[in-house]
């Protein structure tokens, strides 16, 4: 075999790995793809950390992968998953949540929701809260979450 033909065959294993790895990535979704519906936060006083729901809606026809979400009002917005667990309730972080194909995921009580923590203004029922959402691949949605007093289900 020569150099060139090991070169050539090197490359095509590459070539072969990438297209494999791509195809089974999340796709990226411009952004009319991905919407979210209902959101609001629960509000608490005393500047305790509030908790943000919704439903988030994929119309494409790939899964889309939720890898973070900011907000100008609160130094911190994490992806949270509450679970029961031989009668214990917990609460662990995750770093991503997939949204499927033609399908959605509902941020709520009890399940998967945002923990938001440090607001940087008094946030009161009433008030609206920017949210960027980021997804693999980069595509942004920013959304409007609605703030409901501690006592609410929803909106």
């Amino acid at each position: 075999m020569t150099a060139r033909h090991a070169r050539d065959l090197l490359r095509a294993f590459a070539c072969a790995g990438l297209i494999a790895t791509c195809a089974s990535a999340p796709a990226a979704a411009p952004a009319s793809a991905v919407r979210v519906e209902q959101a609001w936060i629960r509000w608490l006083p005393a500047n305790l950390p509030a908790a943000g729901y919704a439903t988030i809606v994929n119309d494409s026809d790939g899964v889309q992968r939720l890898t973070g979400v900011s907000s100008p009002d609160y130094g911190l917005v994490m992806l949270h998953r509450s679970r029961l667990a031989q009668g214990d309730s917990t609460m662990e972080m995750v770093d991503h949540l997939d949204i499927p194909a033609h399908g959605s995921v509902k941020l709520a009580p009890g399940g998967y929701h945002l923990m938001l923590s440090h607001a940087k203004r008094p946030v009161k029922p009433g008030d609206k809260v920017p949210m960027r959402l980021r997804f693999a691949g980069g595509s942004v949605l920013q959304v409007d979450f609605s703030v409901l007093p501690a006592n609410a289900s929803g909106p």
